[in-house]
């Protein structure tokens, strides 16, 4: 069944907070590249051959989206932020292989019909909705679209992101930025009532326990919890470690060794959920 009654209000800090952010160049540069590059890495090893459906939901500028289209996948990208959906469609337009449709629309409510794809992406959603029962509905909307089997990828930020980001970049001199992490572990509502747009903007924070939990509650099988960055997001010189390929290739493999390890899942900065609907 398509739905079609009016989108779910995404809330006001984020539509604005994304309508002035370089969002575009955030996967290319610092620590962005390797959650780029862990997040397609696991993509590619669990997503099966193409040609699939694929609906990249959250999908931002579009730059997972084209990578996947020059694989030869169908990818459909929806995004709530006009200003995403424009860039995606003006980028794809110059890529080797375009992405098929572009549009505005949110996690909650997919105009797509039941069981009419092969995998879905939910690289934000999930950690830009706030409550329990939002998420909830986000992925029950991405286990309606999927086709019995169908894989999802569902992202989410540690709870400890903003404490380690604190540490490393040394921001807690800020009595505001500590609050912020006060309540981070508190309570993962991550709220930032500052002007400063480092501080990132409205979004919940999981422990790595529980996005495997509600992912399994919204009726999917957990593949597993896989960390992207691990530690080596807050190392001091990662640039030029991930400019020398041989150091490049060392620090990914590290990564691989530990991105199921519970005991440290939770200081990489972003983890990705990997789950199937189940035949």
């Amino acid at each position: 069944m398509t739905q079609t009654s009016p989108q779910p209000a995404l809330a006001a800090a984020v539509r604005t907070y994304y309508e002035t952010a370089p969002e575009e160049q955030r996967l290319a540069t610092g620590p962005g590249q390797l959650e780029r590059a862990r997040t397609q890495e696991l993509v590619e090893r669990f997503l099966p051959p193409a040609p699939r459906v694929v609906l990249d939901v959250g999908g931002g500028p579009g730059v997972h989206a084209r990578w996947l289209a020059e694989r030869g996948y169908e990818v459909h990208l929806i995004d709530p932020v006009p200003r995403m959906v424009a860039q995606a469609s003006a980028q794809a337009a110059g890529s080797r292989a375009a992405i098929a449709t572009c549009s505005v629309g949110d996690a909650r409510r997919l105009d797509w019909p039941d069981g009419s794809a092969d995998a879905v992406l939910l690289l934000g959603p999930l950690y830009h909705l706030q409550d329990a029962a939002d998420r909830e509905v986000a992925l029950r909307e991405a286990f309606r679209v999927l086709k019995a089997g169908g894989v999802l990828f569902a992202a989410g930020i540690s709870r400890f992101a903003s404490a380690l980001d604190g540490l490393a970049r040394d921001l807690l001199a800020d009595p505001a930025f500590a609050a912020i992490v006060e309540r981070d572990l508190a309570d993962g509502r991550h709220d930032n009532p500052t002007a400063e747009p480092e501080y990132f903007t409205t979004a919940y924070f999981h422990r790595p326990d529980e996005l495997g939990t509600e992912i399994e509650r919204a009726g999917f099988r957990l593949q597993g919890v896989f960390g992207l960055e691990g530690p080596a997001w807050l190392l001091p010189d990662f640039e030029a470690r991930w400019q020398d390929v041989a150091r490049r290739g060392r620090l990914l493999q590290v990564l691989r060794q530990l991105e199921t390890e519970p005991s440290v899942l939770g200081v990489s900065a972003h983890m990705l959920a990997v789950a199937h609907r189940p035949p």
